[in-house]
Order: structure tokens, then sequence, then C-alpha cells
């Protein structure tokens, strides 16, 4: 079950959509879909959870904690909003278009990608363009 949660004011659209997204993408990693919870939030939410669980005095767009039991995926995916309309643009993309890669990258993470080094970071890029290719409205 994909759930998404707010901590503020933003309401995701095509919630749908976006699950049934998602849900596919799982599958095709060959894994199943367990309880994953998507909570939007801003900068100071997830930066108290950095903080606190993390150990870590800065802002970013996602934190995702990994509840997954075998090849059954479940987590918490906490995404501040104010990091990705920032980020979007910075790359220059939609709100929509950043958003979205995040909502695969916690999935991508729940799989065992890593992006601590330049050689992980490419490969997350890569997984990332793959899946979002695949989504369409």
């Amino acid at each position: 079950m994909i759930l998404f949660h707010s901590e503020t004011n933003f309401t995701l659209t095509d919630q749908e959509t976006y699950s049934s997204w998602i849900s596919s993408a799982v599958s095709e990693m060959q894994k199943e879909v367990g309880a994953i919870n998507y909570i939007f939030c801003d900068d100071a939410y997830l930066l108290k959870i950095n903080q606190k669980h993390l150990k870590h005095n800065t802002l970013t767009d996602i934190i995702s904690f990994d509840y997954s039991k075998n090849d059954k995926l479940a987590g918490d995916i906490y995404i501040s909003t104010e990091r990705v309309a920032e980020n979007a643009a910075k790359f220059k993309v939609s709100f929509a278009n950043e958003l979205e890669r995040v909502l695969i990258h916690g999935i991508l993470h729940f799989v065992g990608f890593n992006d601590k080094t330049k050689e992980e970071k490419t490969e997350m890029r890569k997984q990332e363009n793959y899946y979002l290719a695949l989504l369409s409205f």
C-alpha cells in the first residue's frame, strides 16, 4: 500500500497515477509493495529529522527510512517540497519533474541503490531516468 501524507498544505495531485507508477516500478524491480508512506513536509520539518536521526545539520530534499523485509518494500519517505522547488529551479526543470525524480529516488534506496560516491550517483541517476521514462499521464 502506497500512501501520501502531508505536514504542510501541499497536496499531491494524481495520487492514483503516482501510486500505480511506483507499484509498476517496484514490480519491475522484482519486489513487492509493502507499506510505503510518502510524507511531504517543509525544510524545517525535514531538518529536524535529519538532525535527530542522522546527526546531519543540513537541508535535504529527501530522507528515507527503510523497513523492507526480504523482497517486500516498506518504509517512510520524507520529502521537503521546499527543497524540491529550489532544486527544480536550480536544474531548470519543472517542479513536477523534480518531485517525480525524488519519489522514485526513495524507492531506489529501498532496493539498495546509494548515492554517496560519484559512481553511485551516476547509477542512481541512470535508474531514476529509466523509471521516469515509464511515467505517463
